[in-house]
């Protein structure tokens, strides 16, 4: 074979297998964002189909024997790699999704902490700073007779608040990390529901706010930890008090339907905007002021993670929280699974 026959051999070659890798990029450029199974037979057949149709174009659609066998080889190898570019494609698209999962899940917790710094570096400025500053004044002895002890006992309450805070952000943390460890066993939800109630009446009786519950005359049991469940209901309970005005009323009922415990914590507060309702599980987010805490009920704004804190435990239980509005008022709603179930 000659030169100039080698030239022209590889110039058909070219011309026939050319157009199929053009139509195959094209089919790629297509379902690039997708099918990635489809993408991966799409690379698998351009490379055969252009063998085939440069076979062709050289023997000059001369069926020969020959051409019979490679066309056989061609067929197995596209039978036998199809299905496997196939499988492959379905595997590394899982792959990618998962990874890109992963991905924005640490783009979240990253954004999560970096909010949660900045949070607590500004919440926490002022109780600290009203701590220096009468502790100043009692070191100069500004402070003199009987607001001695006033600077002492609100010094103990903006301490308290520091520690409530501090507390409050080691259990948000170990929550972000995963670290969260449940001591779970059978808890009837009635007793937890009287441990809430109890600990809690002196301050709504403080803020002049009715407590009140609902509970079935039998056991509604579940298996979780007493701790957790407990600060779950405290949460919603003093959230509820705290955005109640004087007079109002704040009831928590427990039942059990289709399968799942329920415990839900009504108040007859202001409501929570409908803007606020995605966000009032996000660390930090205390909302507009039509929720804003009320002055009267003697309470202090909180740590600010007190819902978020509540959701993240009631999550590690397989469980789900929402809020609601009602006629009056507005509505936390914790759904945890049945012992057993």
């Amino acid at each position: 074979m000659t030169p100039w026959d080698t030239v022209q051999l590889a110039g058909l070659a070219l011309a026939c297998t050319v157009p199929i890798v053009a139509i195959g990029a094209g089919i790629l450029q297509a379902t690039s964002n997708r099918s990635l199974p489809l993408s991966m037979a799409v690379l698998v057949l351009v490379p055969t189909l252009s063998t085939l149709t440069g076979v062709i174009g050289v023997s000059g659609l001369m069926f020969s024997r020959q051409f019979g066998r490679t066309a056989i080889v061609l067929a197995v190898v596209a039978a036998a790699t199809v299905p496997a570019a196939l499988w492959l494609g379905q595997r590394q698209a899982r792959k990618t999704v998962w990874e890109n999962d992963i991905r924005t899940q640490e783009r979240r917790a990253e954004h999560g902490r970096r909010e949660l710094v900045a949070w607590v570096s500004h919440d926490l400025r002022t109780p600290l700073a009203g701590i220096r500053a009468m502790a100043e004044g009692l070191s100069d002895r500004v402070v003199t007779g009987a607001d001695i002890t006033d600077y002492a006992q609100q010094i103990m309450r903006e301490t308290d608040r520091v520690s409530a805070m501090v507390d409050d952000l080691f259990e948000m943390s170990k929550i972000n990390a995963g670290t969260l460890c449940l001591d779970s066993e059978p808890l009837d939800l009635r007793e937890l529901v009287d441990e809430v109630l109890a600990a809690n009446r002196p301050n709504a009786t403080r803020a002049h706010i009715a407590l009140s519950v609902e509970q079935p005359g039998t056991e509604v049991v579940i298996d979780g930890d007493s701790r957790a469940l407990s600060r779950v209901l405290t949460n919603l309970v003093v959230n509820a008090i705290t955005h109640t005005p004087p007079g109002g009323l704040v009831t928590l009922s427990i039942g059990s339907s289709a399968g799942r415990a329920w415990a839900r914590v009504d108040d007859t507060g202001p409501g929570i905007p409908q803007s606020d309702l995605p966000r009032i599980f996000e660390v930090a987010y205390r909302g507009t002021a039509a929720r804003s805490p009320v002055a009267d009920s003697g309470f202090h704004v909180g740590s600010g993670m007190g819902l978020a804190i509540a959701a993240g435990l009631v999550q590690a239980h397989g469980g789900f929280i929402a809020a609601e509005n009602l006629s009056r008022g507005c509505r936390f709603e914790v759904l945890l699974p049945l012992s057993g179930d």
